[in-house]
């Protein structure tokens, strides 16, 4: 139900398009040999298949403009609504990403929606190319080189250049992916969104996204405004900025996430010993991340150089929950670098089984496929000049030092991709109802960004938290502090209960953490 880890993802955040203003879009009337054969899930979706699910695939368009052209087949999962004397209608999600699979998201959402969730039929899917549905693959990406034993900040950043033009390369060169690529975007996900609904016979759909996926639900408005019963978009990003724009972003906001976490820790000195006050904090970071910056950081048989340290802090500094994760960690890397025999704590460990996979460059095409395929995603703004990032990252040190370098470099292969999408992009604006959910203190997609989105839905409400998380609805479910006022308003309002009158602003759960 959250976004997919950061490093799954390459970043991961969310984004809208922008672009020409698009007459709404038809419903989508799925070829006739999309009729729908329901049958058992696949066995490896435990969650699905210890919820009763059954499971099918949607023959769709690769093309919409050419509906009698090649197609695809989307992974669809459902639960019958159980409630069928007050039953609703249907409920879709998505998980975020770009890139990550939904066939068991919705099924995920019953924890916190509770009797709710048996007002719907719950519909899982996988979005295009992802998944269960008709995969987009890259050529294999061999065997990686090992780290360096000695670096400096310009060969890290020349062999990330160098792994982005290999993505962008093993992506255009597979068999077929020349056909596919273009059509992997926001557009064509709402409007498979819509075949969904469409081929289920409902006259409309209701929906829950978080992160990339409350942009997407953005988009299906835009779209399909007539088809959209309830909508809820959870943690969404500024419609107007460029994709790169919107990385950059982050940079001040996680860096005040960091300070937050400094003065946490500083608190509790004696366990970590990273500091007795927030800057004494900070400066052991900094001090773990220069060092890096020339000779990486050997532990369990790894060498980890600073943009790998700057993208684990960054996985762990989203939700204030994390802040023991964030301090044993960087108590763990600080020892190691000091020659000392550090064992990795379980955070930590997670992290590199997950960087020691033979699987890791595959598992981030999937976020690349979209992020570059999707007009930009939201509006382009990807440099072409490899040394634009370079500047940007060298001048952000000044005031966001740990985060500026991260957020700056070239966190996807766009600016080497070798197609372009075949339609422009999705400017937002428009009436329909939407209840908004935003953390005060995301620092991946900041407040400001959610702001300017409820500006263009006009017909939307906001309900703030001030938390310092990546997501608000169902933390609870996470084992993370819940937010009762965000999850009574998200089940009332799907259970059939009017939109708030006025924005929300939520009391913060247990105080600042």
């Amino acid at each position: 139900m959250r976004l997919a880890p950061v490093l799954a993802v390459g970043l991961g955040i969310g984004g809208l398009l922008a672009g020409a203003v698009p007459a709404v879009a038809k419903p989508v009337v799925p070829p006739t040999s999309s009729a729908l054969t329901w049958g058992p899930c696949p066995g490896e979706q435990k969650e699905l298949v210890e919820a009763g699910a059954e499971c099918t695939h949607l023959t769709v368009p690769l093309d919409y403009s050419d509906p009698g052209g090649r197609t695809l087949r989307i992974a669809v999962s459902r639960v019958k609504a159980k409630d069928r004397a007050h039953r609703r209608g249907i409920l879709l999600s998505n998980p975020g990403g770009p890139g990550g699979a939904g066939l068991a998201t919705t099924v995920g959402l019953r924890a916190t929606l509770e009797k709710v969730a048996d007002q719907y039929d719950l519909i899982g899917f996988d979005p295009r190319f992802l998944g269960g549905s008709t995969p987009v693959r890259c050529d294999p990406a061999g065997t990686p080189e090992p780290p360096r034993t000695t670096t400096s900040p310009r060969l890290d950043f020349e062999d990330g250049v160098r792994r982005s033009r290999s993505t962008a390369l093993r992506c255009a060169r597979h068999d077929g992916n020349a056909a596919l690529l273009p059509h992997a975007s926001s557009r064509n996900v709402a409007r498979d969104m819509d075949a969904i609904r469409a081929a289920l016979g409902e006259r409309k759909l209701s929906y829950y996204g978080v992160s990339y996926g409350a942009d997407l639900g953005a988009v299906y408005t835009q779209m399909f405004p007539r088809q959209a019963d309830r909508i809820v978009i959870d943690s969404s990003t500024d419609p107007d900025a460029t994709q790169y724009e919107l990385f950059r972003r982050a940079g001040r906001p996680l860096e005040e996430g960091l300070d937050e976490w400094a003065a946490w820790t500083a608190r509790r000195a004696d366990t970590y010993r990273l500091g007795r006050t927030g800057p004494e904090v900070r400066a052991t970071v900094q001090k773990l991340l220069d060092g890096a910056e020339h000779r990486p950081v050997a532990i369990a048989g790894t060498r980890l150089g600073a943009p790998l340290l700057r993208l684990f802090l960054r996985q762990f500094v989203q939700h204030q929950e994390d802040n023991v994760a964030l301090a044993r960690t960087v108590r763990t890397l600080a020892d190691a670098a000091a020659g000392h025999d550090a064992r990795p704590n379980p955070e930590l460990a997670g992290m590199l089984d997950f960087l020691n996979s033979p699987d890791i460059a595959d598992s981030m095409t999937g976020g690349a496929v979209f992020m570059c395929g999707d007009a930009g995603w939201p509006a382009g703004g990807w440099p072409r000049d490899p040394e634009t990032y370079w500047r940007n990252m060298e001048r952000s040190r000044g005031d966001q030092p740990v985060f500026g370098p991260l957020v700056n470099d070239m966190t996807a292969p766009c600016a080497f991709w070798r197609t372009t999408p075949r339609e422009p992009a999705v400017r937002i604006g428009n009436d329909v109802p939407v209840l908004m959910l935003q953390a005060r203190r995301d620092n991946n997609v900041p407040y400001d960004g959610a702001l300017a989105l409820h500006r263009k839905l006009r017909g939307s409400r906001l309900v703030t938290a001030d938390i310092r998380s990546h997501g608000v609805f169902g933390r609870g479910a996470e084992h993370r502090t819940a937010v009762p006022c965000a999850d009574r308003a998200v089940t009332q309002y799907l259970g059939g209960g009017a939109l708030p009158a006025a924005d929300v602003t939520c009391p913060a759960p247990g105080g600042r953490r």
